[in-house]
């Protein structure tokens, strides 16, 4: 496998990864919800840390989808999370 397939396959790995990530703050919400809250600072700093990749990512002359749509869940999960971490 020469390099440049290999730097495809980590970055869908890495894509996955990211989303999964992200798509574990559903226990967490559904704990939130029924009166076990969570801490809700790492779920924002998560949400803001997406918000910037995903800017980042929009940006750019040539959109980096992948890296739009690996962060994007962090955008909604880490947000969902963190409002229904507050009480």
């Amino acid at each position: 496998m020469n390099n440049s397939k290999r730097a495809i396959l980590v970055g869908r790995i890495a894509s996955i990864m990211s989303i999964l990530m992200y798509v574990s703050y559903f226990p967490q919400i559904i704990n939130n919800l029924h009166g076990q809250y969570g801490n809700p600072v790492q779920p924002l700093v998560a949400c803001v840390n997406s918000s910037f990749w995903c800017s980042y990512a929009f940006l750019q002359k040539y959109k980096d989808w992948p890296v739009f749509i690996a962060n994007l869940p962090g955008i909604i999960f880490g947000l969902i999370t963190f409002l229904t971490a507050l009480h």
